[in-house]
């Protein structure tokens, strides 16, 4: 943006909001989700949200991202667990099938606020897969791991205090694992921070 027509003078003046200038709104640069949907916000772009957006840290996005991912995750593994508990299956038919319902809602609920932006599917899986996999796969493995050893894949029912605690023991263990993941993939940009 030219200096003679915006002269802002600081990063708090770059957001704040102002008149714009009638051949060039500047509206969507307050948000990721104001973009052209024929093609993907530029790199600069995510960088001025990762920067004044998403609580203003490094620490606020990642923090964001993972409570994000967790979210997905938990809704699958809940499923998954309850299922095979439910059925008697062993412990690692649960986790298989806990850690594919994972992967599946997970990827879900990361997929669906790009389509509603008018993305495809698979334009929408193409643009944040790498991203996604590593970091479901790091919580998905640290929730399994606290499950297993909690007791909750081997409780009786789903009604046995085992199965709830071993679960919520589990969300915690996944979200303190995954963290650091998400720190590093948003650093590299390969995840992308608004999704």
């Amino acid at each position: 943006m030219s200096t003679t027509t915006h002269p802002h003078t600081s990063k708090a003046d770059c957001c704040a909001t102002h008149t714009p200038a009638p051949e060039k709104p500047q509206a969507a640069a307050a948000s990721c989700h104001h973009q052209d949907k024929a093609k993907a916000p530029s790199s600069a772009a995510h960088a001025h949200h990762a920067h004044h957006g998403g609580g203003g840290s490094m620490w606020g996005l990642t923090t964001s991202a993972t409570i994000h991912c967790l979210s997905g995750c938990v809704i699958g593994e809940f499923i998954g667990l309850a299922i095979g508990v439910s059925l008697g299956l062993n412990p690692w038919m649960t986790m298989a099938l806990a850690t594919t319902l994972g992967f599946a809602s997970g990827y879900t609920l990361g997929l669906w606020p790009l389509v509603k932006q008018g993305m495809s599917w698979g334009a929408a899986f193409k643009t944040l897969w790498l991203g996604e996999t590593i970091s479901i796969a790091a919580m998905e493995f640290a929730m399994n791991f606290t499950d297993y050893h909690v007791g909750g894949v081997t409780a009786s029912s789903i009604l046995a205090p085992a199965f709830w605690l071993g679960f919520a023991a589990a969300i915690p263990a996944g979200f303190a694992v995954a963290w650091p993941v998400n720190w590093w993939l948003l650093k590299r940009s390969i995840k992308k921070p608004c999704h």
